[in-house]
């Protein structure tokens, strides 16, 4: 909800995809703390999370020119973290395990800054082993089967190419012109 209204007020009018977007953000930042918070703080996060996917899509898109069509890095990596550091932050003992001494599960703001430090950790871990094992198996795939399309095929549209039909069969009449043809 909050990703629609941002991208109405910033465009002047509502966007389906970031709407979407918006949804997955909030269901993949809520999943690692689901059973440690309270409900407010699941709005809390699920809010937060809609405002991330906005800026994450914003930032890769405009600022560092990364191309991620439909916002899956803002979706899942950036509320991915956000739901780690979310949970360092806002478990409130309410739910879980409890020891002789107290709560086993309780974040930064209930006292627990071991258990905060311990979602720093992890959140820097995780980030490292998706990206690290992304680069390398890419690295493989390029040097291996190739990872580009020819240049008449993305012209075409992988619709064809990868599935054998036109994805959009009223929106282009003709066929694009290649460098050094005349349509």
């Amino acid at each position: 909800m909050v990703t629609m209204f941002l991208t109405w007020w910033r465009f002047g009018k509502p966007d389906v995809s970031m709407a979407g977007n918006g949804v997955l953000a909030g269901l993949v930042a809520i999943t690692a703390s689901c059973a440690w918070v309270n409900p407010v703080a699941a709005v809390f996060i699920g809010l937060v999370a809609g405002v991330i996917v906005y800026l994450g899509v914003w930032l890769l898109d405009h600022v560092l020119h990364i191309d991620d069509p439909v916002g899956a890095v803002s979706v899942h990596a950036f509320n991915g973290i956000w739901g780690l550091l979310a949970l360092g932050l806002l478990a409130d003992g309410t739910y879980g395990v409890y020891t002789t001494e107290g709560p086993m599960v309780s974040g930064l703001l209930y006292g627990n800054a071991g258990f905060f430090l311990c979602q720093v950790i992890n959140s820097a871990v995780v980030f490292l082993w998706a990206f690290g094992l992304g680069l390398i198996l890419f690295w493989i795939m390029k040097h291996t089967i190739g990872i580009r399309v020819s240049r008449e095929e993305e012209l075409k549209g992988l619709d064809i190419g990868e599935h054998g039909t036109n994805g959009y069969p009223n929106f282009v009449t003709t066929e694009p012109a290649l460098d050094g043809e005349t349509s």
